[in-house]
């Protein structure tokens, strides 16, 4: 089903603040991770703001859907909706990543409420969502396992062991999503790791495929509706994106993976944030 007007403009508003408030509190630390955060701020709030069944004021509840961060590195975009959404106070987002704080650099489910899984090793996360959908089902609980991936992290070897016990077991409450945007710590995947037919290789594994925007909340709300119409085997959708999205100086560069943001870059920043806010 179609977003209504509203709340395509509701979780668009959502998307805006959210960036802001990465860069404002990246820039206030001098670490954290800006790329990748800001490729994966429409997804993740499409997710948790209209598609996932969760209680946040019940974190463990037995039926809720299951989101994991592959990509752990993206952790400030996953903190603010965590916080947003009500798992701990919204004031805890400006320590992220400091000593003491229980927002550390990578999820940890230790100690975060509303982590699934501690992540930070690439490829981990989707094994892992792969046996936490495969209990959900031989408990015949009916909800979702959703597992965002980077595609630099589709260059691990226990991606594709995964890929292939996904299809050999029929795990069709797996929705995986592939951050697309082109580029990683070093460089391209094109200079670093070329990937090739990223859709031909999963179709290849045994999944669905279906491609989005993966900035367009709209687009990413209906293929996730298509993805839970799939039966019998797991899908993918591979979302394109831009690393650094909505700052323009950051846009396709590698070298804001995890470049600390001085006083220079915030301000020009915050002056392309904040208008497109008004």
């Amino acid at each position: 089903m179609s977003l209504s007007i509203e709340k395509k403009e509701y979780l668009e508003k959502m998307c805006k603040q959210c960036r802001i408030d990465i860069v404002e509190t990246l820039h206030h630390i001098q670490t954290g991770h800006p790329g990748g955060s800001l490729s994966a701020v429409e997804i993740i709030i499409t997710l948790y703001f209209e598609k996932m069944n969760i209680r946040p004021d019940q974190p463990k509840w037995l039926n809720r859907d299951r989101f994991i961060l592959g990509k752990g590195h993206a952790a400030p975009a996953l903190y603010w909706v965590l916080a947003e959404k009500g798992y701990f106070p919204k004031e805890d987002f400006k320590s992220l990543r400091q000593l003491g704080c229980h927002l550390q650099g990578h999820p940890c489910a230790n100690t975060t409420k509303g982590v699934e899984l501690s992540t930070g090793p690439l490829g981990l996360g989707l094994s892992a969502g792969i046996g936490i959908a495969l209990a959900s089902k031989l408990d015949n609980i009916g909800n979702y396992t959703y597992v965002l991936i980077g595609d630099g992290e589709t260059q691990e070897g226990i991606i594709w062991e995964a890929a292939m016990s996904a299809s050999k077991f029929k795990v069709d409450h797996l929705i995986a999503i592939l951050d697309n945007n082109g580029v990683q710590l070093d460089g391209t995947l094109a200079e670093i790791m070329p990937m090739g037919d990223m859709a031909a290789k999963w179709r290849a594994f045994g999944w669905q495929v279906i491609n989005t925007d993966g900035h367009s909340v709209e687009s990413i709300s209906d293929t996730i509706d298509e993805a839970k119409t799939i039966k019998g085997m797991p899908t993918i959708i591979i979302a394109k994106t831009v690393k650094g999205k909505g700052v323009s100086f950051m846009e396709g560069k590698n070298i804001w993976h995890g470049k600390p943001i001085d006083g220079e870059h915030y301000e020009m920043a915050m002056k392309e944030l904040r208008g497109i806010c008004r």
